[in-house]
């Protein structure tokens, strides 16, 4: 029996931090037995904002490093840079064809980073579809995406549609995953926002996963939360800051909620919660720290393992576009 495709991408625009590990990177190690992955560095989506060619570079292979070293095994699934595989553009472009642009306004991200501005890149209007070509490319059941990116997986199921109905079966037809645990961490310094690389350069707000144990202890003790000292998960917003914590503590050691209240039932106040919530975290990404040294430091083995990875997925995306091609009417090769 073969196992359902999964296909997850993950943008290399600034440092990997706690809540795309716990979001999204963690969960893809945990389960990357149960289904036929394929994680993809997305870095052509990064270039619907101006990047510098050099830091963009150090990004790319530095979210390589991490993704290996926390713990995606080569042998298990695909993992691979998205312009390695030239197919990905070819499909987007074919699929741009027959897609309506009025599709593409009505996207939330797309209205919000448009607002205001006197003018936009093309590619910030056009990256679903390009979303779309990622998925569609390996016929994807599944996409594995915060609550952000679900608009974008439904329009890849319109588009998905739309080109089967004119051309009959070709694309499986893909279904957004959104993670029950883990899904939306929030900022330390401001618990009502998620945590986000967009903020970044605000001290505090996130840990990243190469930060320091001493940077890691700072920013949890520093962390924002209520003049009270229950220390229970809560849905009330005047608790958001001990509820951001307690959830950071329960998808790191795999408790359950009732597990993790017992932890802190003899606790002193918020200070105990901040020390154990740190605790923790440095003992998750101790490990993970130490194998991105190594690999960054080995940039030959890492180039390697890329190689790898995109020669598998090449081998499905060269087979897809030859069948799209000629369902199209294009002339092979």
């Amino acid at each position: 029996m073969s196992l359902s495709r999964v296909f997850s991408g993950i943008q290399p625009s600034g440092d990997v931090q706690l809540g795309n590990y716990l979001g999204a990177i963690k969960g893809w190690v945990d389960r990357q037995d149960e289904k036929d992955n394929f994680f993809c560095i997305v870095d052509l989506h990064a270039l619907t904002v101006y990047q510098d060619p050099n830091n963009l570079n150090h990004q790319i292979k530095s979210l390589a490093a991490i993704l290996f070293a926390a713990g995606l095994d080569p042998a298990k699934c695909s993992v691979f840079i998205q312009s390695h595989v030239k197919e990905h553009s070819e499909l987007c472009w074919l699929l741009n064809c027959i897609t309506p642009i009025g599709w593409l306004e009505r996207m939330t991200q797309y209205k919000d980073k448009s607002s205001g501005q006197e003018s936009v890149s093309t590619g910030l209007l056009d990256y679903p579809v390009l979303m779309a070509s990622d998925i569609l490319l390996y016929d994807a059941v599944e996409v594995p995406v915060g609550d952000d990116q679900k608009q974008h997986v439904e329009l890849a199921r319109d588009i998905c549609q739309r080109f089967n109905n004119i051309y009959g079966d070709t694309f499986a037809l893909p279904e957004p995953v959104i993670p029950n645990i883990g899904a939306r961490v929030m900022g330390f310094d401001n618990p009502l926002i998620k945590m986000s690389k967009s903020y970044s350069h605000i001290r505090g707000h996130a840990i990243r996963i190469i930060d320091t144990e001493d940077e890691i202890l700072r920013t949890v003790k520093r962390a924002v939360t209520d003049s009270g000292n229950e220390i229970k998960f809560s849905d009330n917003p005047d608790n958001a800051g001990v509820n951001n914590l307690l959830g950071i503590y329960k998808v790191i050691t795999g408790e359950s909620t009732k597990d993790v209240e017992s932890n802190f039932i003899n606790s002193r106040g918020y200070g105990d919660l901040k020390i154990k919530v740190a605790e923790v975290i440095i003992e998750e990404l101790q490990p993970i720290r130490k194998r991105y040294r190594d690999l960054m430091e080995n940039p030959d083995h890492l180039d390697k393992l890329l190689s790898e990875g995109a020669e598998k997925a090449r081998s499905l995306a060269e087979k897809k576009m030859e069948i799209v091609k000629n369902k199209i009417g294009l002339v092979s090769r």
